[in-house]
């Protein structure tokens, strides 16, 4: 609704609308690694179904308002994204890792940990953005780091980074948890000449600082 709230606003005062989606409408995907062209995997009717199909019918309500009213609109699908100033219970994998690992907590790994993700740094993300906003194409555009990590990978990295005595606990996966994901990002190197700049062993860092100081605060 809030999609199609704005999509109406920008009809009326002839704005560029930037959707930002999700590398979940890919799903769990049987195509690795996901392209623009990939029309996804996804169960309609599971537990992660609600923000899945929600992204989709966003890109499908964009598209709409742009063949049927000639509004510009720019899609870009965002991969795992991380840095500074997230909040630090969130719930997603490398703020949770973080946040437990400075509070002498075990890491949570869902299921046997192989699952893959990969995690791009939020400045890269932010240009990637501007640069789609800025120019011509509408997308949709793949925009994540390609460096693909499995869950054990990112705690090692953690542990790396803060504490090389942290600990790992396992749970039960949660339902419809995606194997995979890795973007193509050809089509943005192409087409906006974009790509991440930032690795996550120089983007972690950078995060891990600013959660410590927030934890300090919080604590004190």
């Amino acid at each position: 609704m809030g999609t199609l709230n704005m999509l109406g606003l920008a009809k009326r005062i002839g704005a560029r609308f930037l959707l930002t989606s999700t590398s979940e409408v890919y799903g769990d995907p049987l195509e690795h690694p996901q392209k623009e062209t990939y029309w996804g995997h996804v169960n309609p009717i599971g537990v992660r179904s609600c923000y899945d199909e929600g992204k989709r019918t966003a890109e499908t309500l964009t598209m709409d308002y742009h063949r049927g009213a000639e509004v510009e609109v720019r899609i870009a699908r965002i991969f795992n994204t991380y840095g500074p100033r997230m909040c630090l219970d969130d719930g997603r994998v490398v703020s949770n890792f973080v946040a437990q690992a400075l509070c002498k907590e075990p890491m949570t790994v869902y299921g046997d940990g192989k699952q893959t993700r990969s995690f791009q740094y939020v400045s890269d993300l932010v240009d990637g953005l501007v640069v789609l906003m800025e120019g011509e194409h509408i997308g949709p555009f793949n925009l994540g780091n390609p460096g693909e990590f499995t869950m054990l990978e990112l705690a090692e990295v953690v542990k790396e980074v803060i504490d090389s005595s942290a600990t790992i606990e396992f749970r039960p996966n949660t339902a419809d948890d995606p194997h995979m994901r890795k973007p193509d990002i050809s089509k943005a190197k192409e087409l906006l000449n974009w790509e991440p700049k930032v690795t996550l062993r120089q983007g972690l860092p950078l995060m891990v600082t600013d959660f410590q100081k927030r934890l300090l605060s919080a604590n004190n």
